[in-house]
């Protein structure tokens, strides 16, 4: 059963999305503020696969909420919607744990394309079967792909659906450069309908949480005029 809970303070643009996403397959659940969306979530029994989150909406905003539900649940996928075009909404909505934005106003097509891709990627994670081995070490780093965790050191780092995808990738290619659309491709699919710079701001997210300087990585590198890679040799 493939569940999302819709929030947005605007009826109108609530029923839109409701609309076109019970035409696709999707049970919906509707909430209209951020603080109605957070009591939905935590006496919920079945479970969401994806959180649509509007960004401006009075009390709670969409920021806010995204940060309660990825810490509530770092499997959820979100994906947040903003009437702006500012750079920094969506670069601040992907740092604090969204897997994607949407800017309004956008197309019943856009709108179940990029919630498809979204969940796509989720049932793969959970259903898929390892491809290469149950684990990949590097260094202090292993990457369990059964149980679909990172360690550091034998401490947990707690990763998105996203992040997960993103080091999986690397892993399985170490000190191997791999280009932006290359990654783009890999995790977001051929559809995918954003930018290129998700990726980036991606990448920057999981420094944050891997390396001991994320301004310096030794790690997670940058290719110039290229992409990234795993870099395993860290002297």
């Amino acid at each position: 059963m493939k569940r999302i809970l819709i929030v947005e303070d605007e009826q109108n643009i609530r029923e839109f999305e409701v609309i076109n996403l019970k035409r696709v397959g999707y049970e919906t659940v509707e909430a209209g503020s951020g603080e109605e969306a957070l009591e939905i979530f935590d006496n919920d029994r079945i479970g969401f696969d994806i959180a649509l989150l509007d960004i401006s909406m009075p009390g709670m905003d969409g920021f806010q909420l995204c940060k309660e539900l990825r810490r509530r649940s770092p499997r959820l996928g979100i994906i947040m919607l903003t009437a702006r075009t500012q750079e920094m909404d969506k670069v601040s909505g992907l740092m604090i744990g969204a897997d994607d934005y949407i800017t309004k106003p956008f197309s019943p097509t856009e709108l179940n394309a990029r919630v498809d891709s979204l969940y796509r990627r989720i049932e793969l994670i959970s259903t898929g079967v390892p491809a290469v081995s149950e684990e990949i070490r590097h260094g202090e780093f292993v990457l369990n792909m059964r149980r679909r965790t990172l360690t550091k050191n034998d401490k947990d780092i707690e990763l998105t659906q996203v992040e997960f995808q993103i080091i999986e990738y690397l892993f399985t290619n170490p000190d191997t450069p791999l280009d932006r659309n290359d990654i783009l491709t890999r995790v977001w699919g051929e559809s995918y309908f954003g930018e290129e710079k998700i990726v980036d701001v991606n990448i920057r997210r999981l420094r944050m949480k891997i390396e001991d300087e994320p301004s310096t990585p030794k790690h997670l590198v940058t290719v110039w005029g290229m992409g990234y890679k795993w870099c395993t040799n860290k002297e």
